[in-house]
């Protein structure tokens, strides 16, 4: 009588100890950012095996040591300034013309609970790296090295070298960028699932039909050292006026809104009359933002709504972007605090430009007519420096050899 009753046991417990190995092989979204991060995953992983390769190795102590070097350099500075500068910060941080720019985004709004990024560049794909044959990890690693090699020296990402760095392997898109910040930050990810916007900007999850003019994108819940869930989106969508009015990104931000804002290194492109759509959705959804001069232009902010605290030294755009060099925005830097980091084109510290406008509470309703007060003469010519050559901080040749 007790025989099968024994049996069943036996038979449930090797069960429990089938379940629960099936659990421990499970490669999950943390440890993936992780291995692609140059850290090391979970001791249960089954990316451990893949951290004994001396290609790995490399590449975790390449991280190490740039990511050490932008912590002293930049990070904990700009923390610093927004400790004491950003009072009150939002709930809801928006960052247009980003791309995987995560790293900023959490560094300049640290206490934000949800992140929403924007930008033309694909969302992509990071599959189960076990499944992938070493040559093709290797070559994920390098190219997530080639891709951050701009912003870890620079602070901006270079479009051209995006374009071509993060379509060209299984580990491709901005997905595998925003792995890597989310780990070097010291954030856990909990989950990563696919969403899509409708043009009314309502979200859909997994099979749910968006429609015609679908925004794709991310969905990504993390804990930081508190613990509490925080929420990154990064949608990949067209910001210019055609792109903004047919698809819902806006409509979607609108409903976590209003938010914190950031601009940096963004091409300019605000100055321009074809992202009229965008400019004015963040001047009316933002609480206050945080921008160098590649941002709004100043001429646009409604002088009744905003308040403009000016921080270190504007010498006018780099020789890319001839025609931008504002007067009123060099006047207004007459008055600037120091600042001991630099930020965006002109990147070099004392170089820099940062201007945080806080708008008025309750002065939504003011004059459009306000905005003539810094209403910009005739542009003259561009005056600025030319951006030096690139610290090299290329990968070594041959540091990937998976093969043997």
């Amino acid at each position: 009588m007790f025989r099968p009753l024994r049996t069943a046991a036996v038979a449930l417990a090797l069960l429990a100890m089938a379940v629960s190995s099936t659990h421990a092989a499970e490669v999950t979204f943390d440890d993936t950012a992780r291995f692609l991060a140059g850290m090391q995953p979970s001791a249960d992983s089954p990316l451990v095996p893949l951290t004994t390769d001396p290609g790995w190795q490399r590449h975790a102590k390449f991280f190490d040591g740039a990511f050490a070097q932008l912590e002293q350099r930049q990070l904990s500075k700009i923390r610093t300034w927004a400790d004491v500068n950003l009072a009150a910060p939002r709930p809801t941080m928006f960052y247009l013309f980003s791309g995987p720019d995560f790293l900023y985004a959490n560094t300049f709004y640290a206490k934000a609970s949800t992140y929403v990024l924007g930008a033309l560049e694909p969302v992509g794909a990071v599959p189960d790296l076990t499944r992938l044959p070493r040559s093709a990890v290797g070559a994920a690693l390098y190219n997530v090295e080639r891709s951050l090699g701009s912003i870890l020296s620079f602070s901006f990402f270079i479009t051209k070298h995006m374009k071509v760095d993060l379509h060209a392997n299984r580990v491709n898109g901005t997905l595998p960028i925003l792995y890597v910040f989310l780990a070097r930050s010291g954030k856990t990810i909990r989950n990563v699932e696919m969403v899509a916007l409708d043009d009314k900007g309502g979200i859909h999850v997994g099979n749910d039909n968006p429609g015609r003019n679908a925004t794709r994108g991310v969905r990504i819940t993390f804990a930081g050292s508190d613990g509490e869930a925080r929420t990154l989106y990064y949608f990949s969508t067209d910001l210019s006026n055609s792109g903004a009015r047919a698809a819902g990104f806006l409509k979607f931000c609108e409903t976590l809104g209003p938010g914190n804002s950031l601009l940096k290194s963004a091409s300019y492109l605000l100055h321009s009359g074809n992202f009229t759509v965008v400019r004015d959705w963040l001047l009316a959804n933002s609480a206050t933002i945080i921008q160098d001069d590649s941002g709004i232009p100043l001429a646009n902010y409604n002088a009744r709504q905003w308040r403009f605290f000016p921080f270190g030294r504007y010498l006018g755009p780099i020789d890319e972007f001839p025609g931008r060099y504002q007067e009123r925005y060099a006047e207004l830097f007459t008055r600037a605090q120091p600042i001991d980091f630099g930020v965006g084109y002109r990147w070099r510290t004392h170089e820099s430009n940062l201007l945080l406008s806080v708008k008025v509470p309750g002065s939504e309703a003011a004059p459009a007519t306000e905005t003539t007060s810094f209403a910009e003469p005739p542009p003259k010519p561009p005056r600025p420096k030319r951006l030096r050559p690139p610290e090299s901080i290329p990968p070594q040749s041959g540091r990937f050899f998976w093969f043997r």
